[in-house]
């Protein structure tokens, strides 16, 4: 009897997939609940387990587009893994066992090319992802460790001091293989994704960006005060990011527009902030979603963050965490961006950049002084949102971090 392997539904609006990696060979024995294949979508990787014990039988090789409900596999049951047999006892004098065979070492697709480009025998990599999967950063660590080629001193050849042939028996010089000058590789599905919705925006929305600055001074103080504490109390480190959270939080209270929505010709104003951090992962951008954040403390938007920001990395995301929110924070700056103009994650209406922290001089009180300055940028949609009201929440945003005061008063 044979029980077949199904791709899973994963959310409403998801119809098909790409079947990213098989995590067993055909014909390996493998147990129920046991993770055999990813299934990527537009959204989020997902492991999909097998559905009883048996002899897994492929159908559908990886790399190819699955829609929801097909059959990709099947599981003959009645070919169960057996349970390991105790080893023998100890014995004074043991022949040397034969090599066992490497087990199969399970590659991002990332992985797997950068691994391919530089001819890297993929049993000699160790993986940090999940399950001991092997990422593209792994590869990049493996490289940098081995050690640069020497120059190796050439034999002498025999016939290295023979006169040259005459001038009619002299042959070419073997000329090298051409080197390849383009790769093809296909898009993943999320890649994909993540294209049609930057297109759609623009060609949906009337973007605009409007821009100011922000003095650190005041939060970085807070924090170099209060990071030890704040760590020792909630079990989390204290960033930046907790701030403006709550900052724009603050700001979309005083300016719904900003957390509102078009449909059709209705306005719909959101009355909670679900707030999008834009997260960089292998696979591409992606931005989960803290929920209620309004109700949320410092520690508490800390720790959302950083549980969030963990998942979409190795892979466990899934789509409700993508899926819900109002508004969107990008932080460019911890890659040196210095200014950007961020594109709208509609149907949201505003998307809040923020950059690279540099000290930089400033006028305060008639005094040229250094401070450490962050340029912010809010793209926003003009057919919903007016200049007013975009310029007032980035000054509101402004005001917030460079008195975090603010954020506990209130005011």
């Amino acid at each position: 009897m044979a029980v077949n392997i199904v791709v899973p539904s994963v959310g409403e609006s998801i119809t098909e997939g790409t079947l990213a990696q098989w995590l067993k060979k055909d014909g390996d024995a493998v147990r129920a609940d046991e993770p055999v294949l990813e299934l990527e979508t537009e959204k989020a990787t997902t492991s999909v387990p097998a559905p009883s014990s048996g002899r897994l039988v492929i159908a559908v090789p990886q790399g190819q587009t699955v829609k929801i409900g097909q059959v990709v596999g099947r599981v003959e049951e009645g070919a169960a893994p057996p349970r390991p047999a105790p080893a023998p006892a100890r014995q004074e004098v043991e022949p040397a066992p034969p090599p066992a065979p490497k087990e199969a070492v399970l590659l991002s697709p990332a992985a797997r090319q950068r691994a391919a480009d530089a001819g890297i025998d993929a049993t000699q990599l160790s993986g940090t992802g999940r399950g001991g999967r092997v990422t593209k950063q792994d590869v990049l660590t493996f490289l940098e460790k081995q050690p640069a080629p020497s120059a190796m001193p050439t034999p002498p050849s025999p016939i290295a001091n023979a006169p040259p042939p005459p001038e009619g028996e002299r042959t070419a010089k073997p000329q090298a293989a051409p080197r390849q000058r383009e790769t093809r590789q296909r898009m993943t599905s999320i890649r994909q994704r993540i294209a049609e919705r930057l297109v759609a925006a623009q060609h949906s929305a009337a973007i605009l960006t409007t821009f100011n600055e922000a003095d650190m001074s005041a939060v970085m103080a807070l924090r170099a005060k209060y990071k030890e504490a704040f760590q020792k109390k909630h079990g989390v480190g204290l960033g930046f990011m907790s701030f403006f959270v709550k900052a724009c939080v603050e700001a979309l209270r005083a300016f719904p527009a900003v957390n509102a929505r078009l449909d059709g010709a209705d306005v719909v104003y959101h009355n909670y902030c679900n707030i999008g951090v834009a997260v960089s992962t292998e696979r591409g951008l992606m931005v989960p979603v803290l929920r209620d954040a309004h109700d949320l403390s410092l520690a508490q938007v800390e720790r959302g963050v950083a549980e969030l920001a963990e998942k979409a990395r190795s892979g466990k995301i899934s789509v409700d965490d993508l899926q819900g929110g109002t508004f969107t924070i990008t932080n460019g700056g911890v890659f040196g961006s210095l200014l950007s103009t961020p594109l709208l994650n509609t149907p949201q209406t505003g998307i809040l950049g923020m950059h690279l922290i540099q000290k930089r001089p400033v006028a305060i009180d008639d005094q040229v002084v250094i401070r450490p300055m962050m340029y912010l940028a809010l793209s926003y949609d003009h057919r919903l949102i007016d200049g007013r009201e975009a310029v007032s929440f980035l000054l509101r945003v402004k005001e917030c971090v460079e008195g975090p005061e603010r954020l506990l008063l209130e005011v």
